[in-house]
């Protein structure tokens, strides 16, 4: 997880038990010496814990916490999946968390609660470099799905985000034939595919970084809650429409093309790539607002309401000229 925080100090209130249940996780003579708040979670609550030990040791980790109600319905099988996948994960060449110990529904915390080791790194989400930083990013993804897992590890099968009837439209729009058509593309049933191991919620905000220009490379990769088994295109269509966001139309269409020349592999039947792609985009209808939180705390606070619904509208768009 990143090292990045709010300055809001050590916080106290409303995680007694939480606490207790991290020090009974920590060795001999070693205790939590202070508490961050982490910046950019928006499923749950993000923690840095630093803890002090005998003769000035100590070392630094991360508690999520689920907090909000939907999350604490589904959260012990979310943290029960996270928990498995830092277990699968470890000894492989994907930079992930070590598990240090889970409570995934809230036995023994205020919350359920999962611990895990401090990876180096921020998120970055600024537009200088971008390009650069989603050529690395196709990289990541392309040796997340060559991840040979053995059947009996492999995790639950995908599942939508949205379903025809489920979306909805901007009511500004004076577009609505685009909506309407990228909605019936996903009336169909979906394609035929090739199943492999999905990170399920892949954008540059699960992505850490360290190094500059040249030097810059990829030291973590977070949030593994919606891992899942199913279409790479699904993967390459969230994180696509996520640059599209955050830097425009133009940068979510090129994802799927750098990805593509880093060796993955995608449908080859354009309107097959179209459906995983309008599955994901109708996903975030009518104007992406939730995803803005946590990014305009991170300091892209020109991500407006405004901008960041004509951006989705224009992806829209774009994606139906390319594929239709």
């Amino acid at each position: 997880m990143s090292g990045d925080t709010n300055g809001a100090g050590t916080e106290e209130s409303g995680w007694d038990a939480t606490r207790s249940w991290v020090e009974k996780q920590l060795g001999a003579g070693e205790h939590i010496a202070g508490v961050e708040r982490l910046l950019g979670g928006w499923t749950s609550t993000m923690r840095r814990l630093s803890t002090a030990g005998p003769a000035g040791t100590g070392r630094t980790l991360v508690l999520r916490s689920f907090v909000k109600p939907f999350y604490l319905r589904h959260a012990a099988g979310l943290l029960t999946r996270e928990a498995d996948i830092l277990r699968l994960l470890g000894p492989t060449d994907v930079p992930v968390a070590e598990l240090r110990a889970v409570d995934a529904s809230g036995e023994h915390c205020d919350h359920p609660s999962l611990l895990m080791s401090l990876l180096p790194g921020r998120i970055r989400l600024d537009e200088d470099g971008a390009g650069h930083r989603s050529a690395l990013l196709a990289r990541e993804l392309v040796r997340i799905h060559r991840l040979r897992v053995p059947e009996a590890d492999r995790p639950r099968a995908y599942q939508a985000w949205t379903a025809p009837e489920r979306v909805r439209v901007p009511g500004a729009t004076d577009r609505p034939e685009v909506w309407r058509h990228a909605v019936d593309i996903i009336r169909q049933d979906p394609p035929r595919h090739e199943s492999c191991f999905l990170h399920r919620d892949f954008h540059p905000g699960n992505v850490l970084f360290t190094g500059d220009a040249d030097g810059l490379r990829i030291s973590g990769v977070v949030d593994w809650v919606e891992t899942s088994w199913g279409p790479a295109d699904l993967d390459v269509a969230h994180c696509s429409t996520a640059l599209a966001l955050l830097h425009g139309p133009d940068e979510g269409m090129r994802f799927a093309d750098r990805y593509a020349a880093e060796g993955g592999r995608l449908s080859q039947d354009p309107a097959a790539h179209l459906y995983w792609r309008m599955l994901d985009v109708l996903a975030f209808a009518p104007d992406a607002e939730k995803v803005a939180v946590p990014w305009r705390e991170s300091g892209r606070t020109d991500l407006t309401a405004p901008l960041l619904g004509r951006r989705l509208e224009e992806y829209l768009e774009a994606l139906l000229r390319r594929y239709c």
